[in-house]
């Protein structure tokens, strides 16, 4: 039971990010989006996925791994379409 809770917990959360990945993706505008708190973001997520791994936690592992594609995704999209990544 709690696995699946944590699935749908992480399929919530981690999805929040697919409709700013398809805008940016969509638009190519991404002038509004805060690449220093898509980096800092990162960073985070990706510590949660090594403690993901250390507790052999397989959803704390994939949600982060998914979000931190998606993350990247938008930072990649930005450094695109922005030429910019300071804003």
């Amino acid at each position: 039971m709690e696995t699946v809770l944590g699935f749908v917990a992480a399929t919530l959360t981690t999805s929040a990010f697919v409709p700013q990945v398809y805008k940016a993706w969509q638009t190519k505008r991404t002038k509004d989006i805060s690449a220093p708190t898509f980096i800092v973001l990162l960073m985070g997520i990706s510590l949660w996925t090594v403690y993901g791994v250390l507790k052999e936690d397989i959803v704390i592992i994939l949600a982060n791994l998914t979000t931190a594609v998606l993350a990247m995704a938008i930072l990649y999209l930005k450094w695109q379409h922005d030429d910019r990544l300071d804003e």
